[in-house]
């Protein structure tokens, strides 16, 4: 028996070895060890910080990684104290946000000196590969107006600027898309030399970040998540979940502007100023309103009051006060002066000056997940919740360029996985509803969220001063400890 179990031995002994499977080969190796080249950003804010900017090649399809390629543009503000590693900032929009380096070390004074602070504009917006569709707007979103007959132009012009970038940039679109831009993120990473990457994102960031995370799990190592969208809820009718928290914010700032009608002269109760309000969507409605080179009617007022209804400090309160007596005066025949936020505001929606920014924004959101083709959804859903929602329901509801977009290529994405995280929510946020960062919460397994007890949209990005939320986003980042529970801040 020990000579058979020997001679079993050098039997084994004497059989050819398998050799070990190789590991596959990484077809991304060559844009994962590129070496980038730093320059001048030639960007004011940046070049005065000392920041310098470099361009990142990617592939424009990452299942064809030896295709077509593209240039993402990247800015890095490095570390001035000790470095606790590089964080990579998305603003939200979506948008560019090359140019935030500079802005969020500002706003973390203690945290952000410790960090490479890293910008990186999306694929197909500002310098990164740009979708400009020559749009005679800044932004798709509009109200579908007081009638039918406003509802029936919104779908011309929906269906006007899906034609355009459809024209121009045909087969480029179907490659915008956040699941792209994510990917996008990692080769960033790879090119920077960090084996992790902290990140900073806000409102679409938010999804983005999450994206990201579900895609590459474990290359995040601190994340900061501030207005969370609900991943399960992202697609091109986002404004949907907005409504009531909108008219809602609207009637808490009409509780103010009727405490200053000395001032602003919309009404001395809430129920006046909100009656002011509706007027003039009903004058605008009728015949546009003059303010400045402007004309004005019911699909545009609406989205002046949208852009401006998203903090609660006094300053844009009394911004959007200002501009809605401008607006009062105009429905009541005064030929205004174009002044102010209101300026602004109708030059972004009005004029073509922000085209890139309109086009880019809804090739990523319009290539991300399909939008409900046929114009009666939207106009049923416009009837629907305009009762309840009278100034804002014809805005959430209404129609956009995605209901004439090509397809996606691919689904979007199930965030379930686990990165422990810090998330920022406000109970007032009207763009972000406070229920998507409950969400995200649900889908994130480590994270924490702090609540902030306010009327504003990413409250931590935007600064708003809260030294309950600074802090607890100060001590996360520079010591990557969560807070052990849930956190308030009022």
């Amino acid at each position: 028996m020990r000579a058979l179990l020997a001679l079993g031995a050098s039997a084994a002994m004497l059989v050819p070895a398998v050799p070990a499977a190789a590991a596959p080969a990484d077809p991304l190796a060559a844009f994962h060890h590129q070496k980038l080249r730093w320059n001048t950003c030639n960007m004011k804010e940046l070049d005065d910080a000392g920041a310098r900017c470099a361009d990142v090649t990617v592939p424009l399809d990452y299942a064809n990684p030896h295709g077509t390629i593209i240039k993402v543009a990247i800015s890095r503000l490095k570390a001035t104290g000790p470095r606790l590693g590089a964080m990579l900032i998305n603003g939200g929009g979506p948008g560019p946000a090359i140019d935030m380096p500079p802005y969020i070390r500002d706003i973390t004074p203690k945290a952000g000196p410790r960090f490479d602070l890293i910008g990186m504009d999306p694929r197909g917006l500002g310098r990164s590969a740009p979708v400009d569709c020559g749009w005679p707007s800044g932004t798709w979103i509009r109200s579908a107006g007081v009638d039918r007959r406003d509802f029936d132009a919104s779908v011309t012009f929906a269906r006007t600027l899906a034609q355009r970038c459809v024209t121009k940039y045909g087969s480029f679109l179907p490659h915008i898309s956040t699941r792209n831009i994510a990917r996008d993120m990692d080769v960033v990473r790879a090119a920077l030399g960090e084996r992790k990457i902290s990140y900073n994102g806000a409102s679409y960031g938010t999804y983005l970040g999450a994206v990201y995370a579900a895609l590459f799990p474990g290359r995040l190592d601190r994340a900061v998540l501030d207005s969370n969208v609900d991943p399960d809820r992202w697609s091109p009718r986002l404004l949907q979940d907005t409504e009531e928290a909108n008219e809602q914010a609207l009637a808490r700032w009409a509780d103010w502007a009727s405490r200053r009608d000395t001032s602003y002269h919309l009404g001395r109760t809430r129920e006046d100023v909100l009656a002011t309000v509706r007027n003039t969507v009903t004058r605008a409605g009728r015949s546009p309103l003059l303010v400045g080179p402007y004309q004005v009617d019911a699909s545009t007022v609406p989205t002046v009051l949208f852009n401006l209804l998203a903090d609660d400090r006094d300053e844009p309160r009394a911004a959007l006060a200002a501009a809605v007596s401008d607006l009062d005066r105009a429905a009541h025949g005064v030929h205004v002066p174009s002044t102010g936020a209101l300026d602004e505001s109708l030059k972004f929606v009005l004029t073509g000056t922000d085209s890139l920014y309109g086009s880019g924004q809804s090739a990523i959101i319009c290539g991300d997940a399909p939008a409900p083709r046929d114009p009666a959804t939207y106009w049923r859903d416009v009837q629907r919740r305009r009762a309840a929602h009278p100034v804002f329901g014809p805005l959430g509801e209404n129609i956009n360029p995605c209901a004439f977009w090509p397809s996606p290529r691919e689904s979007a994405t199930k965030v379930r996985t686990t990165l422990p995280s810090l998330l920022i929510g406000a109970t007032g946020d009207t763009r972000t509803v406070y229920a998507g960062s409950q969400a995200l919460h649900r889908d994130l397994n480590g994270s924490r969220l702090i609540t902030l007890k306010a009327d504003v949209h990413a409250p931590y990005q935007a600064s708003y001063g809260n030294a309950c939320l600074t802090r607890t986003v100060d001590t996360y980042l520079l010591t990557n400890h969560l807070p052990t529970t849930d956190t308030t801040c009022t």
